[in-house]
């Protein structure tokens, strides 16, 4: 093996060469979008079971890719290996199932066992792959073509091209299928209860502020017990309250802007260093949304209230914190 350092350039060339081939097979493909692919998405519409997409080697993980896709997107698949097919697990496909087998050659030993197998069901079968001239494309009900010139690989050998040109196909599919089922982002959220994906789609101020102590004086609070509510809050921040009514914000900053301009504050007061009209934002209002009016007012905290009421501050450590930011 070589372990010469190669230079920068050549290292460069070699990259794009490959961006290049791959991108070229993509926009190829959109020649190959055609009625049995408009009839294969029908035949998945209409089916009252689930999809299930089979295929082995390389083609089985772009498989299990495309099931996560459309699992993720209103689409019911699951995954069945074309080996354990043939060894016990063709039981996983039931009598409503759409069928998809991948296969950049359509010829393996293992699709043409399990072909056979499938057909004596009533399951249609969609057929993923390179070759139409293929058994796997001969026996189909449905042909994706995903041919490809070439691979990237420079000998030919391992699928480069011709799986992101099946993984590419997978996500039409998929992206179609969620356009005409209506599939909005209410239903992803459902999907995407957990991480920064699913928090963006459901969570909310109310969620996050009854994490948060809620710091507040009046209007003829006294400075240096502002000072304290501020960092005992922990917030950098203090919501400045006509009895019930919010009348003004105190920031960390304008404390310390205070402090610049007087050397004696004995005798100030809130309403003497406040913001009048705080940004405020309502607690059903999605955190995501909170966090586009911060950027965009170039702030870090909004106060939340819900009817009018003041219920608290969110921060922007809290969005960050829940790893929406």
């Amino acid at each position: 093996m070589n372990n010469t350092l190669t230079s920068a350039s050549t290292i460069i060339g070699l990259a794009k060469k490959t961006i290049e081939i791959e991108r070229d097979a993509i926009t190829h493909l959109l020649t190959l979008v055609n009625e049995d692919f408009a009839n294969a998405i029908n035949c998945i519409i209409t089916s009252k079971g689930r999809v299930v997409i089979s295929g082995i080697g390389k083609s089985a993980i772009i498989a299990s890719k495309i099931v996560a896709t459309l699992n993720s997107t209103g689409t019911p698949a699951i995954f069945m290996h074309a080996a354990d097919a043939i060894h016990g697990d063709l039981g996983t496909v039931q009598d409503n199932d759409v069928v998809i087998c991948i296969s950049k050659s359509g010829s393996t030993p293992e699709i043409k066992m399990l072909i056979p197998l499938l057909k004596r069901g009533n399951n249609k079968l969609i057929a993923m792959t390179g070759n139409p001239d293929s058994f796997l494309a001969k026996q189909a009900d449905f042909l994706l073509n995903t041919f490809v010139k070439e691979e990237a690989c420079p000998n030919g050998l391992a699928p480069t091209t011709s799986t992101t040109a099946q993984l590419v196909m997978g996500d039409a599919m998929a992206i179609v299928l969620l356009e005409l089922k209506g599939f909005s982002s209410a239903d992803f959220a459902k999907y995407h209860p957990g991480g920064a994906l699913g928090k963006k789609l459901y969570l909310r101020v109310a969620d996050i502020i009854k994490n948060n102590q809620v710091p507040q004086v009046q209007l003829d609070t006294e400075v240096k017990q502002v000072i304290v509510e501020i960092s005992e809050k922990m917030l950098g921040v203090t919501a400045v309250l006509d009895k019930e009514k919010i009348i003004g914000i105190i920031t960390d900053g304008d404390i310390r802007r205070m402090l610049n301009i007087h050397d004696n504050i004995k005798g100030l007061t809130a309403a003497d260093i406040m913001s009048a009209d705080p940004k405020t934002v309502n607690t059903d209002t999605l955190a995501i949304k909170a966090l586009e009016v911060m950027q965009q007012k170039g702030i870090s905290q909004l106060l939340a209230i819900e009817d009018s009421a003041y219920k608290g501050v969110i921060h922007l450590h809290n969005l960050i914190n829940e790893g929406i930011l």
